[in-house]
């Protein structure tokens, strides 16, 4: 059954890959299509308020800084809302003002997708720097990765100079896309029971006669955008494992399938600014071979559970449920993680923490790669980014120029790629060096052993990814954490952004080169192959030595 339970969310999300991929390219193809007539007057509204009257074209280069430059006016004023919330409006339950590197951390953290969380969210914030900080900035950086991914398929795909105009995209991306979305999904949560109010903590009195405090807030409309935005902070601490969140196992489809749908129907979207479908279908298969292979491998361990338990003699015929919830199982919560960090999302419905040590290898592992479906945008362009390389590596073996969909891949493209790629790993594998060679890193590690080495590496590739999640038993909220991890975050989100549109930049002015018999395709089964093959080779190359020393080696001591 709990096979039968997975492959019926993955049918249901193939079944939306094309409608929605579809809807996705009439947002942002510019062509007139029936959503203007609904959306234009809106959108409209929205330009003459920001005194966007000139909304020509961009090179990569001002899309860029447009891009980093509102990105850093929203991280701006959210850090002054979370260092004075205390006097502002809707704190009903008189929270305080949030630490300084706290606040550092936790702006960076929403502003890049991550929603890494050190803090816990019914204690830490009020009702007014959940909806003004948190939830505004899961929509605006969900929409920034989506409109790179946008900019980056028209470099791939168009001929010209220009990848669009950014605030016109990003307008769209919120209008059209992410707020009607987010409204439908928060609807039905809350007709499930999630709750969404703006009351203060209710006073409850439990069977001993005792006072209990019980938050609650407008958690469904976070809950929906956390998960369509693949943010994934929680309104609660124990995010969507708590049942206030994610009450039961239809909305736990719901929340899969949320924060699973854009990223998967973006790889249909590329096909058709592409005009050749199957370019997107090539895509889409080779995230859905590496991610049904990650599935596997975290499903069969947690059913196999933990062999120092099983020799106690205890029952394992339900698998390994420490840190899940018994209303999920095994195979949702297997499912849920898996979902969870191949889209960089970060949101769980079990504490990853305490996975058997394959179970946890495999959301490292998937984002050390960041390519399996990935963020909103982001992950698409990560592919893409691995595709060039493919056929550069393939171009090599047979002494051809390489060429992808019409445009040589020349040196200019091969540097920014390579930067891109040897950035992720640089910016985990030096800062876990550097946690472990102080007391301030090693002094927040709850586990000794090997586990301890995998809470820092999950810890700094969450970052890197803009995931996440955590391996909670790490002692995070700290001033060395948080402004490390802080650090991370924005090189992982930034360095890869602007290199990546530097060579859709590049591309866009690039000669089309007409297709020969000897042109190397990329929309059959072999370049599917090659290019599994490819993500799958650079990310051994530059993370399995540390996988040896965390979860490897402590599956091995087991």
């Amino acid at each position: 059954m709990g096979i039968v339970q997975m492959a019926a969310v993955i049918l249901l999300l193939i079944l939306t890959v094309k409608p929605l991929g579809t809807y996705i390219y009439h947002i942002f193809s510019n062509q007139d299509n029936r959503t203007n007539k609904l959306f234009g007057p809106v959108e409209k509204a929205i330009y003459g308020l920001a005194g966007l009257k000139n909304r020509t074209e961009m090179t990569w280069k001002t899309y860029a800084l447009s891009l980093i430059l509102t990105n850093v006016v929203l991280v701006m004023v959210s850090y002054i809302i979370l260092r004075m919330q205390n006097v502002l409006p809707f704190n009903p339950n008189g929270t305080d003002n949030m630490e300084p590197s706290l606040s550092f951390n936790t702006v960076i953290s929403f502003m890049t997708n991550t929603n890494l969380q050190h803090y816990s969210g019914e204690s830490g914030l009020s009702y007014f720097s959940q909806m003004a900080v948190i939830i505004m900035m899961m929509f605006t950086s969900a929409a920034t990765g989506i409109v790179v991914a946008i900019a980056f398929i028209r470099g791939l795909t168009s001929k010209g100079n220009t990848l669009g105009n950014f605030f016109v995209d990003f307008v769209k991306a919120h209008t059209r896309l992410l707020i009607p979305m987010s409204f439908i999904v928060a609807l039905a949560l809350v007709a499930l029971q999630v709750p969404q109010t703006l009351h203060p903590t209710i006073q409850a009195t439990t069977l001993e006669g005792e006072s209990q405090q019980i938050a609650m807030g407008p958690v469904a409309s976070l809950v929906s955008i956390k998960h369509l935005g693949t943010n994934g902070g929680g309104f609660f601490g124990a995010n969507s494992s708590h049942p206030f969140e994610n009450p039961n196992p239809l909305t736990n489809v719901i929340e899969m399938l949320s924060m699973w749908c854009i990223p998967a129907a973006l790889t249909y979207t590329f096909g058709r600014f592409a005009k050749n479908q199957k370019q997107g279908w090539i895509i889409f298969s080779a995230m859905l071979i590496l991610f049904v292979a990650s599935l596997s491998l975290i499903y069969s361990s947690e059913m196999r559970g933990n062999p120092a338990i099983n020799a106690l003699g205890i029952d394992a015929s339900q698998g390994s449920m420490e840190g899940k919830e018994v209303r999920f199982g095994v195979a949702q919560s297997a499912l849920f993680t898996t979902v969870t960090t191949a889209a960089t999302t970060g949101s769980v419905n079990n504490m990853h923490d305490t996975l058997t040590p394959l179970g946890g290898l495999v959301p490292l592992a998937q984002m050390m790669l960041n390519c399996v479906f990935g963020g909103n945008g982001v992950g698409l362009v990560n592919m893409l980014m691995y595709a060039i390389l493919a056929v550069f590596l393939s171009g090599l073996m047979v002494g051809r120029t390489p060429e992808f969909l019409g445009r040589k891949i020349e040196v200019r493209e091969m540097k920014l790629v390579a930067i891109a790629i040897l950035a992720h790993p640089l910016i985990i594998l030096v800062p876990t060096a550097i946690a472990f060679m102080t007391d301030l890193g090693k002094g927040a590690i709850s586990n000794p052993g090997f586990h301890g080495i995998s809470q820092v590496l999950y810890e700094y590739t969450s970052s890197a990814a803009n995931n996440g999640s955590g391996f909670e038993g790490l002692r995070d909220n700290t001033s060395f954490w948080n402004i490390t991890t802080g650090l991370v975050m924005l090189f992982g989100r930034y360095i890869s952004i602007i290199a990546l549109l530097g060579v859709a930049g590049s591309f866009v002015r690039k000669q089309w080169v007409p297709e020969t018999i000897g042109t190397f395709r990329t929309d059959n089964k072999m370049f599917a192959g090659i290019l599994v093959g490819t993500v799958l080779m650079i990310g051994a190359l530059t993370f399995l030595p540390a996988l040896v020393l965390g979860p490897i080696a402590e599956h091995l001591t087991l």
